[in-house]
């Protein structure tokens, strides 16, 4: 049963690690709520480089990432906007990456133009961060079968995920449903889907977990 006096979030960001099921329900809330999506950047040039390991191609890719997420949400600006906003990224999530991919120098630079553009970044009515288990992830990788996610390594799959996991159990900057979907296929179960979609139509304050039944 919804909340009568509940007023749904106008700007939901959805977060997690590789074949989380990120994209899937974005699309899904972004219709169900008549919203305009914003996609994370997919067209990044030095991603192939990067995971040939060619020097100098780290920095590249994550300068790249850092500059065309500010510029989506600066163009889409959430606040502004007439109707609901659903992303598949979270701006700040952009250091986890840099943490586990530069060295110190390059480091040292990324964070001066990440200082900078954070304060104009808007933030989020509500976070969804989707994890689920390295070992899940791996299998989800190599079941989707995509040519350029065969190069990530299973030791880069699971830092990825316990980078994750560091940065939300601290994140305060927002509301936060932390979903596990470790049990869960939001593709091939729209149970799962509907099942969580019922649940975003109650609200969340502070940081909330929500463990679905799943059928495992």
């Amino acid at each position: 049963m919804s909340d009568p006096a509940f007023k749904p979030p106008r700007y939901i960001v959805i977060e997690g690690p590789i074949r989380v099921g990120k994209s899937t329900l974005a699309r899904e809330l972004s219709e169900q709520m008549h919203a305009r999506r914003i996609f994370d950047a997919d067209d990044n040039p030095f991603l192939a480089d990067f995971y040939d390991e060619k020097p100098g191609a780290a920095f590249a890719a994550q300068m790249y990432f850092l500059y065309e997420r500010h510029r989506l949400l600066l163009e889409t600006r959430p606040e502004d906007a007439a109707a609901p906003v659903v992303s598949d990224f979270l701006f700040e999530k952009d250091k986890i990456f840099a943490y586990l991919n530069l060295d110190n120098e390059e480091l040292k630079l990324y964070d001066r133009y990440f200082e900078m553009l954070l304060p104009s970044v808007p933030q989020p009515d509500l976070v969804i961060y989707l994890q689920a288990k390295p070992e899940v992830l791996r299998k989800r990788v190599t079941k989707k079968g995509d040519p350029a996610e065969t190069q990530i390594s299973p030791e880069y799959v699971e830092a990825v995920a316990n980078a994750y996991e560091h940065f939300f159990f601290r994140y305060s900057g927002s509301n936060l449903l932390v979903v596990d979907t470790s049990e869960i296929d939001f593709v091939a179960r729209n149970q799962d889907l509907q099942e969580l979609l019922r649940r975003l139509r109650q609200p969340v304050k502070g940081t909330q977990y929500f463990l679905p039944l799943g059928q495992g």
